[in-house]
């Protein structure tokens, strides 16, 4: 049985966020729809979080080439309520399963109280595409070390605030902080790039958490000189 959906907001009631991973008898209490703003107590946290889950850095092209064919990647699940910005490759598209059913449910509940869809402007990154992003970009988090960009394990989305209405950037932040509070995934609202990055665990959805093999292998693309840089128009979509 699906879960119900969040009532329509109305303008005249305070913002309450409702999640089908968050199940309660009690009435939801409204909560300040303030900022989520990162800090570094959360990116160390993401990823202590991923090598809990044992998710691994995917390091170049032929790595992540891999573990799509191994499904342990799948599509962003573009839909009526969710696309894609136009300037992120097409082998940048992906996820982790449960991230691609957050991305789902959120998409969905999003479009329930707005008729509109979510933009993910940023999903995978690979080790060597971070290090050339960080070239170009100031905002974005280291690709080696202890503490990384947790783009690299791919469990992580961006989610575009271009274009929200003041309602739509309060209901996003409830939303997702009612889920961060429940320990399925950390959020960091962005302000450079504008967007609400996004890691998703895999107490989201255990069942998802296993790869799916796949029949046959996607053929890498041809080799790129590890010197050339992101598009600017592509960089200045990508956040952490």
């Amino acid at each position: 049985m699906q879960p119900a959906l969040p009532p329509a907001l109305n303008e005249d009631k305070p913002i309450v966020s409702y999640s089908p991973q968050v199940a309660s008898i009690h009435r939801p209490k409204m909560i300040f729809a303030s900022p989520l703003r990162g800090s570094h107590d959360s990116l160390v946290r993401q990823n202590e979080r991923a090598e809990a889950d044992a998710l691994e850095r995917i390091q170049d092209d032929a790595d992540l080439n891999d573990r799509i064919a191994r499904g342990m990647l799948v599509p962003v699940p573009t839909s009526g309520s969710l696309t894609v910005n136009g300037n992120l490759p097409e082998d940048r598209r992906y996820c982790r399963p449960w991230t691609a059913t957050f991305l789902r449910d959120l998409a969905r509940a999003h479009q329930t109280q707005f008729y509109t869809s979510l933009e993910v402007s940023s999903a995978v990154r690979t080790v060597e595409y971070q290090k050339r992003l960080i070239g170009i970009n100031g905002n974005a988090a280291a690709a080696e070390g202890d503490i990384v960009s947790p783009h690299v394990t791919g469990a992580t989305i961006d989610i575009a605030k271009s274009g929200m209405s003041r309602r739509e950037l309060a209901w996003m932040r409830v939303h997702l902080l009612t889920i961060q509070n429940a320990g399925k995934i950390d959020v960091e609202e962005e302000f450079h790039q504008a967007c609400f990055h996004i890691t998703v665990y895999k107490s989201y959805s255990p069942d998802q958490a296993a790869p799916i093999p796949h029949k046959h292998a996607i053929p890498s693309p041809p080799a790129t000189n590890v010197d050339d840089q992101p598009p600017p128009d592509e960089a200045d979509s990508e956040g952490l």
